[in-house]
């Protein structure tokens, strides 16, 4: 690894982390979405969707879903790379930043 990669990416850790605080990072990243049992039910920005109820978060495990397009993921750094159009790594990073300011 050279000199400017000294920072090793951990999915697990930044995962964990983000789970620690899903609930204020996804009021944060979707901030008309509302708690409904154990998921954040809320339009998906990435698209035109004009209602809630297709776009669910399990705010538990982490697992995502539009059921209107099929785009779907597992955890924190997926749904946030999807949201903001980025590489796994390039979320990763960007959170590992965030979840590093927050401790």
């Amino acid at each position: 690894m050279g000199a400017g990669n000294w920072q090793r990416l951990d999915f697990v850790l930044t995962n964990s982390l983000c789970r620690e605080r899903f609930l204020s990072l996804l009021s944060q990243w979707l901030p008309t979405g509302k708690l409904r049992g154990s998921e954040w039910v809320s339009r998906n920005p990435t698209r035109n969707d004009r209602k809630p109820g297709s776009f669910l978060i399990n705010v538990n495990t982490g697992l995502w879903s539009d059921f209107a397009t099929g785009d779907k993921g597992g955890d924190p750094i997926s749904l946030y790379a999807y949201l903001n159009n980025l590489s796994q790594g390039e979320a990763a990073r960007e959170l590992m930043k965030q979840m590093g300011d927050m401790l």
